[in-house]
């Protein structure tokens, strides 16, 4: 699958989920008595400037008084919506839900699926998988700056902060793959630190969870067997893990499955062949000041490369 980008558009209005209904709910409700207050306003201070010397003090005190009491209540009943709407917001949780690790890099998201079972996690990067119709409780936190997590089609945002654990509850009520973005300037690529959520059917979240605990699968052809080498006798164990394999670093994303992800670099680019070889070849063109150095391969051994790493599903 190559994916750029989502497949619904990015909208806090467009709710998919009933946190993101519930703040939906209420812009649309502070957005329609806004501009009815704003209608009034310019209205009556038109008719104001109209009547400025002919209207007696007598007759506008009141007039002023009336306005005073409105606009408080109006403020009042706008706050009771918000802090209703906070606690709605707050109100999903379940104690089977599916439990997420989500830890922000500059720049680019780690996701991990906790288990009790540790062979069962499964970890992958910038792109979270969850089912339709089940609550699903995110592990927030960050390595290294503030970050801010942000999926409008399914909930607010939350910010990041290092070394500290916070939790979003949500739900997809319908399919699709939401596109999210960080939302608190964490640095140089901050615009490009974007992911993806793909809500799916109960029954295809399992395959692909099942599919993303196993090890890499192995080559099966010479130029793959060949791009495995590559890989291993590289700078690239430095940085990635590959399981199945001894590269087991952890500063770069988990490549286990890099080939059945939709895009590059957070969303940054749709994972096709000759995208990921101008990433691996020119990350800092492509990415400037981002932690991915250039690697000067061979043509023979980057083709390779990219064919092994387009293996990996």
């Amino acid at each position: 699958m190559t994916l750029l980008a989502a497949q619904v558009a990015q909208s806090a209005l467009d709710a998919a989920g009933p946190q993101a209904a519930h703040i939906a709910r209420l812009w649309w409700v502070m957005f329609w008595v806004t501009l009815v207050i704003f209608a009034v306003t310019v209205a009556m201070a038109a008719a104001a400037a109209a009547r400025a010397r002919t209207t007696p003090d007598s007759v506008m005190a009141p007039a002023v008084v009336a306005a005073v009491l409105v606009s408080t209540v109006i403020l009042l009943a706008l706050l009771t919506t918000s802090v209703w709407t906070g606690r709605a917001v707050a109100s999903l949780g379940a104690s089977s839900a599916l439990s997420i690790e989500v830890t922000g890099h500059q720049w680019w998201w780690d996701v991990v699926y906790e288990d009790a079972t540790p062979a069962r996690r499964a970890k992958t990067a910038n792109e979270i998988h969850i089912p339709v119709g089940r609550p699903v409780v995110l592990k927030v936190t960050s390595q290294d700056v503030i970050h801010s997590f942000w999926a409008p089609n399914l909930h607010g945002k939350r910010d990041l902060i290092p070394g500290y654990t916070t939790a979003i509850w949500l739900q997809a009520d319908r399919p699709g793959v939401y596109r999210g973005q960080c939302a608190e300037f964490c640095g140089l690529q901050h615009a490009h630190m974007a992911f993806t959520i793909t809500a799916e059917a109960d029954d295809q979240f399992e395959r692909w969870l099942a599919n993303e605990r196993l090890e890499a699968p192995s080559p099966q052809t010479a130029a793959e067997r060949h791009g495995r080498d590559v890989f291993l006798s590289t700078t690239c164990t430095l940085c990635h893990t590959i399981r199945g394999t001894v590269a087991g670093a952890t500063l770069g994303p988990d490549l286990t499955h890099v080939g059945s992800r939709g895009t590059l670099a957070a969303a940054t680019l749709s994972n096709t062949s000759d995208h990921l070889a101008d990433w691996i070849l020119h990350p800092q063109v492509i990415k400037p000041g981002s932690r991915m150095p250039p690697n000067s391969l061979a043509p023979d051994d980057l083709q390779a490369l990219t064919a092994y790493l387009e293996s990996l599903k």
